[in-house]
């Protein structure tokens, strides 16, 4: 008979599996709203996308918890939702995910207004790099405004991202 750990029963198996899967599945509700169509007719939807900032915050915070793969499944949802080419957000929110990877340890020690910074540098340069190649991809310059408004948006509405992840993470920590 091996002596460790208790075996958990299969409802805390289930508690531990939707724990862990909470960051991702906030996430993917938050792309699916960022895509609903505008609550005043005629107006565009200025609903910055949550993917860019829940894949920076948890990978940063809680690594576990934001894994290649749930980029990868978000990255494919925000291509599909957006209609974009297949491939690009998952790229760009994996080689985000990459990039926070490596910083880790220093910017997680750092101020909210650093790493806020931080973001909005991390996102400039992703914003940046995907119109690259989405118009490479459609082979013709791309108006270079709709990405720049988003682009404010997101770094603009961080906070609130940061504050309703980390609300969330609290909320994980004490269950």
């Amino acid at each position: 008979m091996a002596v460790g750990l208790p075996r958990q029963t299969l409802l805390q198996r289930l508690d531990t599996a939707a724990h862990e899967a909470a960051p991702a599945a906030l996430a993917v509700v938050l792309v699916i709203a960022s895509c609903l169509p505008p609550l005043v007719p005629g107006q565009p939807g200025l609903i910055p996308s949550a993917a860019p900032a829940a894949v920076f915050f948890w990978t940063l915070y809680r690594p576990r918890l934001m894994s290649p793969l749930a980029v990868f499944g978000l990255g494919l949802l925000c291509d599909l939702l957006a209609a974009a080419p297949l491939g690009l957000n998952t790229l760009l929110l994996l080689l985000l995910h990459g990039i926070v990877l490596t910083q880790r340890r220093v910017l997680a020690r750092q101020s909210f207004l650093l790493v806020w910074i931080a973001f909005a540098l991390l996102a400039t340069a992703l914003f940046a790099v995907g119109w690259v190649l989405h118009a490479a991809l459609a082979f013709r310059v791309l108006p270079v405004l709709p990405p720049l408004v988003e682009l404010g948006l997101v770094i603009a509405v961080y906070p609130a991202f940061s504050w309703l992840f980390v609300r969330l993470e609290r909320t994980l920590q004490a269950a």
